[in-house]
């Protein structure tokens, strides 16, 4: 039997998800987490064999919940399931150490085998991820502005995309109003652009934020 921990905020989703584990009876969904501090607190309580991980939840993001979970458990497989395209976000999350990246459109299907695979130790991408990360690996040209930044870097761009000031990005991330604007400098010079409002617009066209 196959221990699954569902990570998302949206208890629709979480529902989603338990019916199409339920049909199959090799797999149980043993808890659920909102956000990062639960899916800490229920890996502490509950022994799993994989967690499904979504990108966006309140408070830290999936990013930052992904590399402590990997710090803390790093045997534990971690498949990725996100509303946002795999170009986005995908790259990020299997440096960071997710064993596979699925979007919330794939069919129920490709969940099942996607869990399958990352729970026998194997890698679970589509055929277009692993097109664009052969292209990713052999040449840094062709990688979107936005690729190019740090893990930090690029949550603070999409902070201040979504409309925060330094204030308060450094507030919620535990840094110093100096720090966040060094790095809101090092966004604006290797995104080529000099405000946060063109931030927002290519934030929007790219979709990396709603």
């Amino acid at each position: 039997m196959i221990k699954v921990l569902i990570a998302d905020d949206h208890t629709v989703v979480r529902q989603g998800l338990k019916q199409i584990l339920s049909a199959d009876n090799q797999m149980s969904v043993v808890a659920e987490a909102a956000n990062g501090h639960e899916v800490l607190r229920a890996l502490e309580q509950a022994k799993v064999d994989v967690l499904i991980l979504d990108v966006t939840m309140p408070g830290r993001n999936g990013l930052e919940v992904l590399k402590e979970v990997k710090r803390m458990y790093s045997a534990l497989p971690v498949l990725v399931l996100s509303m946002h395209p795999e170009d986005q976000f995908a790259i990020r999350m299997l440096r960071a150490g997710a064993s596979g990246y699925i979007t919330k459109e794939s069919a129920p299907e490709e969940l099942v085998e996607a869990l399958r695979k990352v729970c026998s130790g194997g890698k679970y991408v589509s055929p277009q991820l692993a097109e664009r990360l052969a292209v990713f690996i052999e040449d840094d040209n062709t990688r979107a502005l936005h690729e190019r930044l740090s893990d930090r870097e690029f949550e603070i761009l999409r902070m201040l995309a979504l409309g925060k000031t330094v204030t308060e990005v450094a507030d919620e991330l535990l840094l110093s109003v100096k720090t966040v604007s060094t790095y809101r400098s090092r966004v604006l010079e290797k995104m080529k652009m000099t405000t946060n409002a063109e931030l927002t617009r290519y934030a929007l066209q790219s979709g990396l934020i709603n």
